[in-house]
């Protein structure tokens, strides 16, 4: 899973992507500190890999990950080269999803490029320039297939798509907002990679008094909330701030520092937790004496598809599915006394693996 981070600058943007990622991305109170982008990968935690872990003795533990691209703070006028961001929209082309993170918290000491904090405008602003950046790719697309249209039916079949997507931008709204069920209309649409149909994840900035009741006596972030109610888009509220003191704490200090705080989980856990409700995630997992590994994949997929994930040998030559539940497995303490008890399942092609499966794949090829 791959998310771009975006936001004006002084939001908090990259402070967050520094906690979140330990990479060391630059953090300075001014506009463009962030002039490269900055790729971080994350481990998602996951209780289920130690406990499975232990009980096999595996040489080795390896969790899910999350790769996070921090790009330079957006402004009024970036798609058309204004500031430093617009080089950088290219960079979160190719991500799963956006994070935008929305200053909600008022400091005199931290300068709003816009002169003050206003979730709304900022969130347009954004919007508006992910708008002129794909109308800028669409034109160019658009350019090219209306010279063979007239005279290709899946030429022209495009040609419409375009202008749709085309109109729909025009009016300042998100390509995501257009409802398409064509399956040869969604493939041309995720080739695209068109910043507008990325599903957004809204990341509320807040101070940490505002932390323990998620939020709710702020009014930023109640703006924040509404505007994402319409577009079916996640919230989570976070402080970039306390995320970076977590950050420098052991794993045990962590839990102490949160517990201080009020909180159950950390701005990272709610990101994680966000971010695969968003996209429709979920982990299967293998287990053995050589490794304990998560997998990342959509729920719905099919055993096959889900051992290719692993490797395409195991998809293409997939026989049958070898599963247990993680709890069933953990409760009886070994695979041979789970399948005594029945608990363990021969799937075939047609499977739906579920989340916390544990899988051994049968292949031959």
């Amino acid at each position: 899973m791959k998310l771009g981070i975006v936001g004006l600058p002084n939001v908090g943007k990259s402070t967050l992507f520094n906690s979140l990622t330990n990479a060391g991305a630059l953090a300075a109170n001014y506009p463009f500190a962030t002039i490269d982008p900055n790729v971080g990968v994350v481990a998602v935690p996951d209780k289920r890999l130690k406990l499975l872990g232990d009980l096999y003795h595996s040489k080795k533990v390896t969790p899910a990950t999350i790769e996070f691209v921090d790009i330079a703070g957006l402004v009024k006028g970036a798609s058309k080269g204004e500031g430093l961001g617009n080089q950088f929209l290219a960079n979160i082309r190719e991500t799963d999803a956006i994070v935008h993170v929305v200053r909600c918290f008022e400091d005199p000491n931290v300068v709003h490029v816009d002169g003050s904090v206003d979730p709304a405008r900022d969130i347009e602003t954004i919007n508006l320039e992910l708008i002129f950046a794909d109308l800028e790719v669409l034109e160019r697309r658009i350019a090219k297939v209306s010279k063979t249209a007239r005279m290709d039916k899946t030429a022209a079949k495009e040609l419409d798509l375009l202008n749709k997507i085309k109109a729909t931008l025009e009016e300042n709204k998100m390509a995501r907002e257009l409802e398409i069920t064509d399956e040869d209309e969604l493939a041309l649409m995720n080739g695209y990679d068109l910043l507008t149909w990325k599903p957004v994840i809204y990341a509320a900035n807040v101070k940490d008094d505002d932390l323990a009741d998620e939020g709710a006596s702020n009014k930023y972030v109640a703006a924040v909330r509404e505007l994402a109610s319409k577009s079916g888009s996640e919230v989570f509220v976070i402080s970039a701030q306390i995320e970076a003191e977590i950050s420098e704490l052991e794993a045990d200090e962590k839990a102490e520092f949160l517990e201080s705080m009020g909180l159950t989980e950390s701005g990272l856990d709610k990101l994680i937790a966000a971010s695969y409700k968003t996209l429709g995630l979920m982990s299967f997992l293998t287990s053995g004496e050589d490794e304990t590994r998560a997998w990342t994949i959509k729920i719905g997929t099919k055993a096959p598809q889900a051992a290719g994930k692993i490797h395409t040998d195991f998809e293409r030559g997939f026989i049958k599915a070898e599963v247990i539940n993680y709890e069933d497995l953990l409760r009886e303490g070994s695979l041979a006394a789970a399948r005594e008890k029945g608990l363990v399942r021969m799937e075939g092609k047609e499977y739906v693996v579920q989340d916390g499966d544990v899988i051994l794949f049968r292949f031959n090829v």
